[in-house]
């Protein structure tokens, strides 16, 4: 069995490590333009050359949640795409997320500007009713923030394109209550995958149906938001603030308006990392599976883009 490695910016050798330990016998490479075929592949952004010189390739196992990247490229003939279930990042994710609500509910910023402004000074504590979550997109990772959002007992909603049943979260489903789902939302935790429907979905229109005072945190790709869309709720007043871990151009350019922005709180694409040795045995499961002509979970249809 050949196992080829194609991934931009990533050091190899660790990962080579670790498989070879998992699947020992698999002959295992770093893909270089024109070599052999491979069974399968362990990638992230591989050129398209790759692509082309690959056909016959039974699976490419992606090393990031999200696969909209991959999905840009002619894909060789008959190839599977894996993406990662979770790897350790679900968990990172409700981190992250629960993090940003909860400083934003519980004013912490300003609590951390009145300080080092030498200022003792309390707010009027906010009610926790008033500040219902809305979770858009319901995969892996975004159960387990709407989970754990609700384990602080904010109201959670969630939404998705298929009916999703989760204890303790209010359900909305497809684009007839997508709208409905907005209006019901204080605060927009946006976890979709990036797809031809989905780019540019977190916009004036749609940002303007959430309650006054809204608060829009987005860890799923840059390309859902439109910038200047946000920049003008937020000088509106109708949005409070926002969280931002991802963005069109990355790393985000010098003299974009998110730097400086008062109300806006930007990381550089930290909320959930891939994790090498929790992706690296979830890959050596799944092509074990495959070998003994097992199904296995995370196979991404093309069409829909996850």
């Amino acid at each position: 069995m050949k196992i080829t490695f194609c991934c931009t910016d990533t050091k190899a050798e660790p990962w080579l490590q670790g498989l070879s330990a998992a699947l020992p016998g698999a002959e295992l490479s770093v893909w270089e333009p024109g070599a052999p075929v491979a069974d399968y592949a362990v990638v992230w952004a591989p050129p398209q050359q790759f692509m082309d010189e690959q056909q016959g390739i039974k699976a490419l196992f992606n090393i990031g949640a999200g696969v909209d990247a991959l999905l840009q490229r002619r894909l060789p003939q008959g190839a599977r795409v894996v993406r990662l279930d979770d790897a350790g990042m679900a968990v990172q994710m409700a981190e992250y997320v629960c993090h940003a609500v909860i400083r934003h509910f519980r004013e912490f910023d300003q609590y951390e500007a009145s300080m080092r402004a030498g200022q003792w000074a309390y707010r009027k504590p906010r009610l926790r009713q008033d500040f219902a979550v809305g979770v858009m997109g319901l995969g892996v990772l975004g159960e387990r923030v709407a989970k754990a959002l609700a384990q602080f007992d904010f109201p959670v909603n969630g939404w998705s394109r298929s009916p999703k049943a989760i204890d303790g979260v209010r359900a909305f489903t497809g684009v007839e209550q997508f709208n409905d789902f907005l209006g019901a939302s204080r605060v927009l935790v946006n976890l979709l995958p990036l797809t031809p429907g989905t780019q540019n979905i977190l916009n004036r229109d749609n940002l303007a149906r959430l309650q006054p005072g809204g608060y829009v945190i987005n860890v799923a790709r840059g390309a859902h938001l439109v910038d200047a869309d946000l920049l003008a709720l937020l000088d509106s007043g109708h949005l409070a603030g926002a969280t931002l871990d991802v963005f069109r151009t990355e790393p985000l350019p010098a003299g974009h308006a998110f730097w400086n922005h008062p109300r806006i709180t930007a990381t550089p694409h930290t909320s959930a990392r891939t994790l090498r040795e929790e992706s690296i045995a979830q890959i050596a499961g799944k092509i074990g599976a495959l070998e003994r002509g097992e199904a296995i979970a995370g196979i991404v249809d093309p069409a829909r883009g996850y």
